[in-house]
């Protein structure tokens, strides 16, 4: 009897050990596909916001293109005004920022007080904390202050620490308000005993770029040697242009909103590119190429560069022959109006031009080499090689950077010597990743420190969070794939030799990176974005079930319609510029200039009649006018979800 006992008792621990590693092993597979798709997610949101920056450089080579000859066509409807030597020296008087501007006893928001103290940090915090807007007057006393104090220092700024005196590096904020106020609960206020470095892109994306800015600024003001800042590549109007800062300032602030804008243009221009520490390490927010030149970029006028989205003008691009044309060089003020610069000296060489975009928009990769950054269409590729070969020759130990987002808030490659340091968490989408920053100290090895704004979302289990984010993902890239229906029908046509409508996995995919280059993994996208058959072949035009562009103009041809859904960012970047008057409204044979210009540089093959007959339609009372704003507005997506039995309208204007 006590053999059999003991067998028996033998035989069940084996079943439950056997059980135990069967859920576990199933766990561990269970999550790893979990962490998968969260990663697809991760990268459908980042090669899409790469393909929009992409498309924001290739919108600087168009205005380029547009100056050279759209004064041809149409010179006498393009006011090329001299306007900008008596309107900006108007604009640094200090009576039209700030004093011509009264703030009523009506306004309950943050009072400043000049000079400032440790005591208006704290009123600032509390005040938007409660959703207070600071008074515009405040606004732009504070950027006039902080401009002054720029324009008196380096390119770069030289900062020492100690075991008694760590310095924080904090990456990327774009906007997003609670990281910052989370980032001083763990790490402390700025102080003469806590200094910080801000890496950069303080703006755009999210909702509340204005406060960050003011924040920092009115810390920079108090602790001028103490908290620093350097340009990101969203510090730049034609950034903000599309990725909404611009539209933040007009809405929060409708009476004086272009007097912010103009002085921010100002601000940016004058904001240092790069930080070092202890003479050792070197913080900027994009990277570095094989030709980055510290020793040019200590020295050169930083204030010339704008906006790194205009290229220098053709007299610029050889600095031997500046001085033998005589052109009037043309860029675009805050609101992106075209105006004229005055001689070709208030602008950069093409070599300068270029090493400051380098070091704003370049990525890391693990390959050798320096390559073009395809993806963001500006700066480089840069392989551990190139990164010891510019640190070593201005003996320099380390690289921090920011500009990518990271799952964890920070990355380190290329042996140790390059570390990517992101502060806005939950960036693409609630749980989406972690951000952190980097306490520094000479001898010491740099400690990282992670954070998660918590809300309702992040306290849901994995599974929930990985579906939210998910949803999300394929969402937006179901935005972008009916953009380019008519393409992407004729190439599965074109694939599709038997006419059945269906095609293997393969050439689905195929098709799908060949027309949207956003080098994803369509194979394992498949099944969120199509119907397979028994046989595992897509049903490919179940490519575009569920989803539709909204026409505001039902005469107008699909591909018309697909084209200005596709380009409308750009479209009312450019309408903008040429809108001279500031009226929201340009004439139809502006807008059929622009167009011809417009398609002939994108390679866009439409028929003029098809736009012809849209400018028409456009001009809703017959005036020869039309509002662009309101038109493009008018294209958006309309998702159908079989499962609510509603339209979810998502306005993509």
């Amino acid at each position: 009897m006590g053999c059999s006992s003991s067998s028996t008792k033998t035989r069940r621990s084996d079943t439950s050990l056997r059980a135990a590693l069967i859920i576990q092993n199933w766990y561990r597979g269970y999550k790893a596909r979990l962490k998968a798709r969260q990663h697809y997610a991760l990268t459908i949101f980042q090669s899409i916001e790469y393909a929009d920056e992409q498309g924001q450089m290739q919108l600087s080579t168009f205005f380029s293109f547009m100056l050279e000859n759209y004064t041809h066509i149409h010179k006498e409807e393009l006011e090329l005004r001299n306007q900008s030597l008596e309107s900006e020296q108007d604009m640094r008087d200090r009576w039209d920022y700030v004093d011509s501007i009264d703030v009523p006893d009506s306004y309950n928001g943050p009072r400043l007080q000049f000079p400032l103290t440790c005591t208006d940090i704290d009123l600032l915090l509390e005040a938007f904390k409660e959703q207070q807007i600071l008074h515009a007057h405040y606004v732009l006393e504070v950027l006039f202050e902080t401009k002054k104090v720029l324009k008196q220092m380096p390119n770069f700024t030289h900062i020492q620490t100690s075991p008694s005196k760590e310095v924080t590096i904090c990456g990327d904020l774009h906007g997003k308000l609670d990281d910052l106020f989370l980032i001083f609960y763990k790490n402390g206020l700025p102080s003469e005993r806590n200094p910080y470095v801000f890496n950069g892109d303080f703006v755009d994306r999210g909702k509340n770029s204005i406060e960050i800015l003011m924040i920092l600024c009115v810390s920079f003001l108090v602790y001028p040697n103490d908290l620093h800042l350097s340009r990101g590549n969203h510090e730049d109007f034609m950034m903000n242009l599309r990725y909404g800062f611009t539209k933040e300032i007009l809405h929060k602030y409708k009476l004086h909103g272009k007097r912010i804008l103009q002085i921010l243009e100002e601000f940016y221009a004058w904001l240092p590119i790069g930080t070092i520490v202890d003479n050792e390490i070197l913080v900027i927010h994009g990277g570095i190429s094989e030709t980055t030149d510290l020793n040019l970029l200590h020295r050169v006028e930083r204030n010339k560069m704008k906006s790194v989205l205009i290229p220098p003008t053709e007299t610029n691009r050889d600095h031997d022959t500046d001085s033998k044309h005589n052109k009037v060089g043309v860029t675009f003020n805050a609101h992106g109006r075209i105006k004229t610069n005055g001689s070709p000296t208030e602008h950069l060489t093409e070599h300068e031009w270029e090493q400051i975009i380098d070091i704003l928009w370049s990525d890391p990769r693990g390959k050798n080499g320096c390559f073009p950054n395809t993806c963001r269409g500006g700066g480089c590729y840069f392989g551990p090689d190139v990164t010891s070969k510019i640190l070593n020759k201005y003996q320099l130990k380390m690289l921090i950077r920011s500009h990518e987002c990271k799952p964890e808030g920070y990355e380190i490659c290329h042996d140790g010597k390059v570390v990517t340091i992101f502060s806005a968490s939950n960036y693409y989408e609630e749980g989406s990743n972690r951000g952190a920053y980097i306490k520094l100290c000479s001898g010491t090895t740099p400690r990282f420190f992670q954070y998660q704004v918590t809300k309702a979302t992040c306290f849901q289990p994995l599974r929930q969070r990985v579906d939210t984010m998910e949803n999300s993902a394929i969402k937006i890239l179901r935005e972008r794939v009916i953009s380019r229906k008519s393409d992407l029908t004729r190439a599965f046509q074109l694939q599709d030799h038997r006419k059945s409508g269906k095609l293997s996995v393969s050439q689905w995919a195929f098709c799908m990176e060949n027309i949207l280059g956003l080098n994803l993994p369509w194979r394992s996208l498949s099944s969120n974005l199509v119907n397979i058959d028994q046989n595992g072949n897509v049903e490919y035009m179940s490519s575009f079930q569920n989803i539709r562009i909204e026409k505001p103009v039902q005469e107008a041809h699909s591909t018309l319609v697909e084209t200005l859904y596709r380009y409308r960012s750009d479209l009312e970047i450019i309408f903008n510029a040429i809108d001279t008057d500031h009226s929201g409204l340009i004439s139809v044979e502006e807008f059929r200039a622009m167009w011809k210009l417009f398609s002939s540089h994108y390679n866009v093959h439409i028929d003029d009649s098809q736009v012809n007959k849209l400018a028409n339609i456009m001009d809703l009372n017959k005036d020869g006018s039309i509002d662009f704003n309101e038109f493009l507005k008018a294209f958006y997506v309309v998702h159908r979800y079989e499962d609510l039995m509603k339209p979810d309208v998502t306005n993509l204007g």
